[in-house]
């Protein structure tokens, strides 16, 4: 680590792979950098599904050149958490986890980066200097609220990890995208009753080609029940309230999973004076370079796009970082504080 009344060449806010990707290409550059991660490596991986199957081949998920090799046509979530790992170690990239940034300030030139860092159950405050920022946070950590009431009971989660517990247990998950898709199937076959229920009348054409004709099947013969065209009104200690078009039902869950997608947090950069486009919340940046209108100020993977979350993915986000330290090289000389 870089003492903090130092002035870093540039500091990464997000260890994900467009965060890593960034760290890869300042080190190489012999740049002075830190990132700062509020979670673990590779948080959004972490928090997918144990056994999850990623929808692209392994060699468009690699950082930096080094080989991710995996004898599956596919890799799992488990094998990328392994890999990203080894890039780090490989790397010997400088990472602060569970450092939590609170706030970005521009002045004279020089960026205050303030943040919170985890310490023994307490909070302890840090502040870093740098010429350069970029933020890559991403958006799998902010999930969309329905806003519905229950929401917040401790039986209901947005995020759906190991099946096991649920076992011989009914189960609703709400949804009807990839994940929706995937955590119902996974379910049905650990053994819970699943019901899906989705606003629209099918799922989504974008599911994984293997996944979409396996649900769909579950859903033909009634292995998973499905509520189509249907809102989720209500969700009590032991049931939900659905608005179907037959009118309201009262389903049975001991478990909910809110499975209905995710959204970039842009607070932070919004607070840093990044304009903020308020349909898309995609930052205003220039594509080439990815400097937002604060100078200096980058943002870097899925953030970049906001809520169209369909365009920007690890395959072509992991090539950010790059471009954001071509950029910074480019301003040199940089005087070392």
């Amino acid at each position: 680590m870089v003492a903090s009344e130092s002035i870093l060449d540039l500091v990464v806010v997000g260890a994900g792979p467009a965060g890593l990707a960034a760290a890869i290409a300042a080190a190489r550059a012999g740049l002075d950098y830190d990132v700062l991660e509020k979670g673990v490596l590779v948080n959004s991986v972490y928090r997918f599904p144990p056994g999850m199957t990623f929808f692209t081949t392994a060699e468009l998920l690699e950082l930096g050149e080094l080989p991710f090799v995996t004898p599956h046509p596919k890799p799992t979530r488990e094998e990328a958490l392994t890999y990203y790992r080894r890039v780090v170690e490989s790397c010997g990239l400088s990472i602060a986890l569970g450092e939590t940034v609170s706030e970005i300030r521009r002045d004279a030139g020089v960026f205050s980066v303030e943040s919170l860092v985890a310490r023994g159950g307490a909070t302890v405050p840090r502040s870093r200097r740098a010429r350069h920022v970029a933020v890559a946070t991403g958006y799998y950590d902010q999930p969309v609220c329905l806003g519905v009431p229950g929401e917040g009971l401790p039986h209901v989660s947005h995020y759906f990890g190991e099946p096991h517990p649920f076992h011989q247990r009914r189960v609703v998950v709400v949804g009807g995208g990839n994940s929706a898709a995937e955590a119902a199937l996974v379910l049905f076959r650990a053994g819970a009753q699943v019901t899906l229920v989705h606003r629209r009348e099918r799922l989504s054409d974008k599911i994984k080609y293997w996944v979409k004709p396996d649900v769909e099947n579950r859903i033909q013969q009634g292995s998973i029940a499905a509520r189509f065209e249907s809102r989720l009104l209500e969700i009590r200690p032991d049931r939900v309230l659905v608005e179907t078009p037959a009118g309201r039902e009262e389903i049975a869950a001991e478990a909910v999973f809110l499975l209905t997608g995710y959204r970039p947090d842009v607070s932070l950069l919004a607070r840093a004076g990044v304009r903020i486009d308020p349909q898309t919340l995609s930052p205003q940046h220039d594509p080439q370079s990815f400097e937002t209108n604060v100078p200096g100020l980058f943002v870097a993977g899925a953030i970049v796009s906001g809520t169209n979350t369909n365009r920007v993915f690890i395959e072509n986000g992991r090539f950010h970082g790059a471009q954001v330290v071509r950029t910074i090289l480019a301003r040199r000389p940089l005087s070392r504080g």
